[in-house]
């Protein structure tokens, strides 16, 4: 039988919300990479691809810090979840800020021709794109230490986000 789940508090999306960016943000230079080494016609609907990517990959950076801020006001604390707690927000911030200025950037390849009335060539299409993706290599060093540190929480020191029990019966065998 179908049923509604409940809505979760804010303080409990963390676990939902913070897959968003880690899967956004670690596609986007696959895009970026397609979008460079193509011819620039051809190349540039998946540099905007990548940007699109990017925009809510980074969006979404914005929301995971914000309920991770809130579950972490709830979690047990000891003084080794403390210290890593710590570092993965600071690893959070640092991934959020590192993206933003990514996100400008790349979309300030993508309208710098209309904005300089140059035509679309080679410099914006794979020179300039190669450029960040080289920077867009440390972000996702960032990332994807943001993404260990708080398995480490979980995987580690059993930290995870206080949820309301289910009022259902669990599912029976067969259903």
């Amino acid at each position: 039988m179908f049923e509604f789940l409940p809505i979760p508090t804010w303080d409990s999306l963390h676990p939902l919300v913070v897959h968003m960016p880690i899967g956004l943000l670690l596609v986007a230079p696959v895009f970026i990479l397609l979008g460079a080494l193509l011819p620039p016609a051809r190349g540039k609907p998946y540099l905007i691809a990548a940007w699109v990517l990017m925009l809510l990959g980074t969006v979404s950076t914005f929301v995971a810090i914000e309920t991770g801020e809130a579950a972490a006001r709830l979690a047990d604390r000891t003084p080794a979840i403390n210290a890593v707690l710590e570092h993965h927000e600071e690893l959070a911030e640092q991934t959020r800020l590192i993206f933003s200025i990514l996100t400008v950037a790349l979309g300030i390849v993508l309208v710098a021709p209309r904005l300089l009335r140059k035509q679309w060539n080679r410099i914006y299409s794979t020179i300039l794109p190669l450029i960040v993706l080289g920077a867009y290599a440390a972000g996702m060093a960032v990332l994807a230490n943001t993404g260990h540190n708080g398995a480490r929480l979980v995987h580690e020191f059993g930290v995870h986000a206080l949820v309301q029990p289910s009022t259902s019966p669990p599912p029976q065998a067969g259903d």
